[in-house]
């Protein structure tokens, strides 16, 4: 099988992400106006800040935040750099299903909680199945929108393991349409995105489609 040629938008991601990281560096407010922040919160929704079930609360919600949005501190490329070589021929699909991940969306900030299915029909390179999961929690853990979480993974992979495809599927609940809103409990939207083979070869895309049920089918 030939290698296939770069994809424009693999041409550009480097430069995205770069700009990415360098907006990260760019100056943070504090913590202390972080708190007063949550405290500016409090009190636009007419409560009082300074009573005693409150009084902690600018504080821890910091603290979660810091976690909710720890994907900016880290380099996704860099999380892909070590691969293996030394896979006895293997040639045929990686597939890693059912990756849990929480994020939250960056039109409400809501919580987004979700189910990520990676892919990948290796070129003589293969990654450590951790390190999968680990670029799916960094893009999580940022103010996202699925439909370019799931563009973000699959560029990332491309780019940096340039394999011969590379197909992502995420399937998630939307708490901005779940709990306000339109108040839908139980919708889920999924969205995916296929390159090389599995965008180009449609036994390909069925064989990866037939994995993610389950149904794990080997052609000849």
């Amino acid at each position: 099988m030939n290698k296939q040629k770069p994809l424009q938008s693999d041409l550009k991601l480097a430069e995205t992400l770069a700009a990415e990281r360098r907006a990260a560096r760019e100056r943070r407010p504090s913590r202390a106006e972080a708190e007063e922040a949550v405290r500016t919160l409090i009190r636009w929704t007419g409560d009082d800040p300074d009573r005693e079930g409150l009084a902690g609360t600018p504080e821890r919600v910091a603290r979660a935040y810091e976690e909710y949005f720890a994907g900016y501190h880290d380099d996704p490329v860099e999380i892909l750099q070590r691969t293996f070589e030394e896979v006895e021929g293997y040639d045929e699909m990686v597939l890693l299903r059912d990756i849990r991940f929480e994020s939250h969306c960056e039109h409400h900030m809501a919580p987004i909680l979700g189910r990520a299915h990676i892919a990948y029909l290796p070129d003589h390179r293969v990654v450590g199945i951790s390190k999968l999961a680990r670029l799916v929690q960094v893009y999580a853990k940022r103010l996202q929108i699925q439909e370019k979480m799931t563009a973000q993974i699959a560029n990332t992979i491309q780019q940096v393991l340039q394999p011969l495809g590379v197909a992502v599927v995420i399937e998630a609940s939307h708490q901005c349409m779940t709990t306000r809103g339109v108040h839908k409990p139980g919708a889920a939207l999924a969205t995916s995105r296929m390159l090389g083979v599995f965008r180009e070869n449609p036994a390909t895309r069925r064989e990866f489609l037939a994995m993610l049920r389950g149904g794990a089918t080997f052609e000849d």
